[in-house]
């Protein structure tokens, strides 16, 4: 049996799900460290090992991209220090993609100021609305 490992269960289905459509079996087992292993009988003909083949590397090129996706919404872009009313100095994440819109628009010097801002409007709440007589 020749075996093809997957991360992701949809790739994984539509795999088997173009191996059935070659007529042949294949079967899924869960993998000892992470994804699953689907196994496809071997020795077939040449025709039918490209066809696997192809349709492997194909789904291979979408799994690479849906894990630099993953890794990519996991990890900050970058952490905004902030001074707090009490003196503290603390790190504030952004996720990458407020992280980037922010910089397209704003530099660094920018980006602080607007989360202290923020961050002191937190701490010291004004009630009542926007627009009024000081």
């Amino acid at each position: 049996m020749a075996d093809y490992l997957f991360f992701d269960e949809g790739l994984r289905d539509r795999f088997v799900a173009a191996v059935s459509g070659l007529g042949l079996p294949s079967s899924v087992r869960p993998d000892s460290m992470a994804g699953f292993i689907v196994e496809v009988p071997d020795e077939l003909p040449e025709e039918t090992e490209q066809a696997i083949d192809d349709e492997f590397e194909s789904l291979m090129v979408e799994q690479h991209r849906l894990i630099e996706e993953a890794d990519e919404s996991a990890r900050s872009l970058m952490s905004v220090t902030v001074t707090l009313p009490d003196g503290r100095d603390v790190g504030v994440r952004l996720p990458a993609h407020y992280g980037r819109r922010l910089f397209q628009h704003f530099s660094i010097e920018e980006v602080q100021e607007m989360v202290s801002i923020i961050a002191q409007g937190v701490f010291n709440p004004v009630d009542g609305p926007i627009c009024r007589k000081a």
